[in-house]
């Protein structure tokens, strides 16, 4: 019975507190196809505005940029933004992404993500939202907002840190148009080449008044990650990533508009794209291996469904704004290490260690709903009020299995633990957001938000180390978020602003076991901000600089409640940084960008149960991490161009957990260099060659310490930047 507890608290301790039960793993502006006569449109206030009078720290990067540079997902260019960092486990979707040093301690997201006018991607603290963040193919992209800062007001929960807004291409009801694209590429170390296809419509189904639009691309990425104890796992970390969009606008009057959109994206991974290397350091195997058993397969989907309808009533314009969404993944990791090992502690030593493959299955499908009336635009007091509605529900299910080395069921042992942990979250919000031009060079901005969520969930278990249990649980909270920016526009072209602003991320109900408390509530943060924005010398050089304090309180965190793991607010911690970019473009075609941030993130108590002391340094966040860019445009003979762009991103290294956990870990640090150039013939084709971590840098996003069943150093799990890639692509447009 001791070894039966013993295993029984292994494996909670093991758990997210969310439920997840998952191992611990681990603005620079650019061409857009929006302008106007002062440069970038965004819609980062919920209405069309130029990006330097907004009065919150923004990047944005193009659709054409990405393709331009061979990007096809938020690796490939989240470190050529300020304050982004992006991580994953070799594929898109597995991705965590953290703003401004305010990284997930557990599995639910800090940065908010949408999809053009709704959130995607789940709000439970059940359903690992923080760790499968949406990564979109870029073909149909027309635009990525980057919003530093909480933006609580007017996006809601969960974006704390800040905001990543996916802006896709709009129907046109006057163009007609189309585009398709080839690509083929190789990785250092795969044994495979990689290739891509792609295309894209736009058609006018009735002049002026009917649009659509639709696209679908196809990518196939070869896997360069082995495994040093099973040889058929060769190059494992493949992966397919397919995806297509259909969208319609219909514009019957001028008054009157509305988009229906339909999105599907699949990811289906062979592996993980993870090195391992022993406590000392010293990589396993050929140095690109992994030490999984089995298969180690990731599969994500999703389906999204939107419906926009806009009518300006004269001086007030409705929106509506409507989606559904339906997503889901499956992923298999090797529990050998952790699970396999008790095998002789639990059986008194009759069952030496075996292989313990651990699934877990997430599901959820999400309503929203919006509603907003907005003023006219260029007014001296601009206003914008609104209600939002959501309702989700999500699944987790998790299995883990036990087989002998042979790979032969152990029947004493097998299945060691099933989970499934359903649940509901439901919330209703209102808010409002003003901008008043107190004068022709001081303007005044400020919005508030109150929300409430109700959740349920339920915790149902049984297997040879878990307790048989069928408990229910709930939780509800009230939620207030406000901000106030003041703004001086020194002349047309150079605006200083200061911004005061909130956001919190829900908590939820907990795991039902003794001692652990019913429900953790929700975190919250507060953003103080000074920041610059300038056109100078007739837009020849941009600057967009910020420095920051943010103050977060409650922070959700795992807590060990008498040996047994369970959710909680534990402490508090402080970011404060700087970061800013900058663009100087001197001749006609020739740009040069800079982007740069310091932050520094740790926590202002010590919070024991995490091994946390005040001090520490928050992880997955670099001090330093910067960028340098030169794209050239320039004309050849005829009506032939060319694009050339070189760039150099850097981070300094990050940690894995807080600094004084005995099992933290650093990344390495790195600087990866990229080139692209491009050749457009006649206007329809365009010739494309990239290369990315040119020079074959080998640092690394993530380096964990993974611990045995006996909370133990086992071995070093590694993310690794990808490895030198070099693609060529081809293009045909009309």
């Amino acid at each position: 019975m001791r070894n039966l507890d013993l295993g029984i608290r292994t494996f909670l301790a093991l758990s997210s507190a969310a439920g997840a039960l998952a191992f611990s793993t681990a603005a620079m502006a650019q061409e857009t196809t929006v302008t106007d006569e002062k440069g970038i449109v965004v819609t980062a206030q919920k209405r069309e505005e130029n990006l330097q009078d907004v009065p919150i720290s923004i990047s944005v990067v193009g659709g054409e940029t990405l393709r331009d540079q061979g990007a096809s997902s938020l690796v490939d260019y989240g470190s050529y933004v300020p304050g982004l960092q992006v991580t994953n486990s070799g594929t898109p979707g597995q991705t965590t992404i953290t703003l401004r040093g305010v990284a997930p301690l557990t599995a639910s997201q800090t940065v908010g993500i949408y999809l053009d006018d709704a959130p995607v991607g789940s709000s439970s603290i059940y359903n690992r939202g923080g760790q499968f963040s949406l990564d979109l193919l870029p073909y149909d992209i027309q635009r990525v907002e980057v919003l530093r800062g909480p933006q609580g007001t007017l996006y809601g929960a969960s974006s704390i840190g800040g905001l990543l807004k996916y802006v896709t291409v709009q129907p046109s009801t006057t163009v007609f148009s189309v585009r398709g694209g080839v690509e083929i590429f190789g990785i250092d170390g795969a044994g495979d080449p990689g290739w891509a296809g792609q295309t894209m419509f736009n058609a006018p189904l009735v002049e002026g008044k009917l649009g659509v639009t639709g696209s679908f691309a196809w990518r196939k990425t070869p896997g360069f990650v082995n495994s040093v104890n099973n040889a058929s796992l060769k190059d494992q970390n493949d992966y397919e990533q397919k995806g297509g969009r259909v969208s319609l606008l219909w514009q019957p009057s001028e008054r009157f508009s509305a988009k229906l959109s339909a999105l599907w994206q699949a990811v289906d991974s062979e592996g993980n794209g993870l090195y391992a290397a022993d406590l000392t350091g010293r990589k396993l195997g050929d140095g690109s291996s992994y030490n999984n058993y089995v298969r180690e397969p990731f599969s994500t989907d999703l389906q999204y469904y939107a419906a926009t309808l806009d009518y300006d009533f004269g001086g007030v314009t409705a929106t509506s704004a409507s989606t559904y969404s339906v997503g889901n993944a499956t992923q298999v990791q090797d529990g050998s290490y952790a699970f396999g090992v008790l095998f002789p502690l639990l059986t008194g030593g009759a069952i030496p260690p075996g292989i313990t493959p651990f699934t877990i299955k997430l599901g959820h499908k999400k309503y929203t709903q919006e509603v907003r009336l907005a003023s006219p635009s260029g007014g001296r007091f601009e206003w914008l009020i609104g209600g939002f509605y959501t309702h989700e529900k999500s699944s987790n299910s998790q299995l883990v299995r036990s087989f002998d080395m042979a790979g032969n069921p152990i029947a004493a042992l097998d299945p060691l633990a099933i989970v499934a942990l359903p649940a509901t979250y439901q919330e209703y919000a209102a808010f409002a957001n003003a901008t008043f031009r107190i004068t022709s060079r001081i303007d005044l901005t400020g919005g508030v938000r109150w929300a409430r969520n109700d959740q349920t969930f339920r915790q149902i278990s049984e297997g040879a180390i878990v307790p048989s249990a069928n408990d229910p649980g709930k939780s509800s909270e009230s939620v207030f978020t406000y901000s106030v920016s003041p703004q001086f526009h020194i002349n047309d072209d150079a605006m200083v602003y200061a911004r005061v602003a909130s956001g919190y991320r829900p908590g939820g109900p907990n795991v039902i076991v003794p001692n652990v408390p019913p429900s953790v509530g929700s975190d919250t943060l507060t953003n103080y901000e000074i920041g610059l924005k300038a056109d100078l010398m007739d837009r020849m050089v941009s600057i967009d600089v910020a420095a920051f304090y943010m103050d977060w309180k409650d922070i959700q965190v795992t807590r060990s409640f008498g040996g047994i793991a369970g959710q909680a607010n534990g402490g508090a911690a402080v970011s404060q940084g700087v970061e800013g970019s900058l663009s100087v473009r001197p001749v006609r075609g020739l740009t040069i960008a800079l982007t740069a941030s310091y932050t520094d993130a740790t926590l202002a108590e010590d919070v024991p149960d995490i091994s946390g002391q005040d001090g520490d340094q928050l992880p997955a966040v670099p001090k330093f991490s910067g960028s340098a860019r030169l794209d050239y445009h320039f004309d050849l003979k005829g009506s032939t161009s060319a694009d050339l762009g070189i760039g150099v991103r850097h981070a300094s290294s990050r940690l894995s957990l807080v600094e004084s956990d005995p099992l933290v870990a650093r990344a390495r640090p790195y600087t990866a260099v990229d080139v692209n150039l491009g050749v457009n013939l006649d206007k329809n084709w365009t010739l494309r060659a990239y290369a990315r971590n040119l020079l074959n840098d080998d640092g690394e996003m993530s380096r964990s310490t993974l611990a045995d069943g006996l909370n133990q150093p086992s071995f070093f799990a590694i993310s690794p930047l990808q490895p030198r890639t070099i693609g060529l692509a081809a293009e045909l447009a009309f």
